[in-house]
């Protein structure tokens, strides 16, 4: 737990295994710090983590494993509920994975001893991103190589399906936009629909392919923003269905984008996990070039944190954290 140079990261924390996805809680639970989920081979670990960026008592980082999930398959992804609460009478942890079986899955727990979890299946193909899709957590909306976009409620009852025309890559849900869903495919075309009517309501295209990502900006719900090919991609809606803006990311081809949760105008790609190492770029719409780059062994997933300009990717036994200059 230590300022690291050797990869460029700020800070690094241990872990077990491999780590295949990780995600800061987007939302206020109450904690001093904040709550991070990270997934690897049949495993989630929550952990709650302060920076001393945030808190003058904290040399580095204060990282704390809180819960550990045997989850039995391979982590794909992490979406985390709303409704979870540290501060509460009666705290609650609820998180929802998608798994390399097809299947999703609900955890909930009190911190302690009670813990609880619920299998959903419907989706024929792999599933590759999921989030819960209402401000008072009771639904999740599910993408996958089955070309579907599902909503589920928190029994695992199917409530709406969107047939989509290639495989869903992303799928995001902004608390602004509470109604809305955006679902991008790997073809790219991004789709916004209605969760009242379960209609299609607008749809921006990207003209490179594959498209194998793709995130809201938290800050600006006008902004929506994907990597294809080697480039990441930015549209500003409603101007145009086509992209204001883009650029070259990684020559090996570009893996994950996510906005900063705490400037509009930043975001991070990653390129894919090479042999030995993977590529994370922070970028900023002022700026021609990455204002920051770093290199992470086998590097997978990426997150930003909810208040500070850091964001966090997987690795290989590791965590790795990137702090930068707003």
């Amino acid at each position: 737990m230590k300022q690291d140079s050797t990869s460029n990261a700020t800070y690094t924390v241990d872990c077990e295994d491999y780590v295949h996805v990780v995600e800061f809680n987007p939302f206020d639970s109450g904690e001093a710090g904040s709550l991070l989920a990270y997934g690897g081979i049949s495993y989630v670990v929550i952990a709650s983590c302060r920076f001393q960026e945030e808190d003058s008592a904290v040399e580095g980082i204060e990282f704390k494993t809180l819960k550990t999930f045997h989850h039995g398959e391979r982590v794909v992804a992490i979406a985390w509920s709303p409704e979870t609460r540290c501060d509460a009478l009666l705290p609650l942890l609820r998180f929802a994975t998608a798994a390399g079986d097809k299947k999703i899955r609900i955890f909930t727990s009190d911190f302690q001893d009670k813990n609880e979890y619920k299998v959903i299946e419907g989706h024929s193909g792999y599933i590759n991103d999921l989030v819960f899709c209402s401000a008072e957590g009771s639904d999740i909306a599910s993408v996958g190589d089955d070309h579907t976009c599902r909503i589920w409620d928190l029994d695992g009852k199917q409530i709406a399906m969107f047939v989509l025309r290639s495989p869903g890559m992303s799928v995001a849900w902004h608390p602004e936009g509470a109604f809305k869903l955006m679902v991008a495919e790997k073809t790219g075309t991004i789709r916004f629909y209605d969760l009242t009517t379960h209609q299609a309501i607008l749809s921006l295209e990207s003209v490179q392919v594959p498209l194998m990502s793709a995130d809201w900006c938290i800050r600006n719900t006008l902004r929506i923003g994907a990597v294809a090919g080697n480039d990441w991609i930015i549209w500003e809606m409603p101007r145009s269905s086509y992209p204001q803006d883009n650029k070259p990311a990684h020559a090996d081809r570009a893996r994950l984008f996510r906005w900063s949760k705490c400037n509009e105008n930043v975001f991070a790609t990653t390129g894919y996990p090479g042999k030995m190492k993977s590529q994370i770029a922070i970028h900023h719409l002022a700026h021609p070039q990455p204002i920051l780059i770093g290199t992470a062994p086998v590097g997978s997933g990426l997150s930003w944190h909810r208040r500070l300009p850091l964001c966090v990717v997987g690795g290989y036994r590791k965590l790795f954290f990137w702090l930068t200059e707003m």
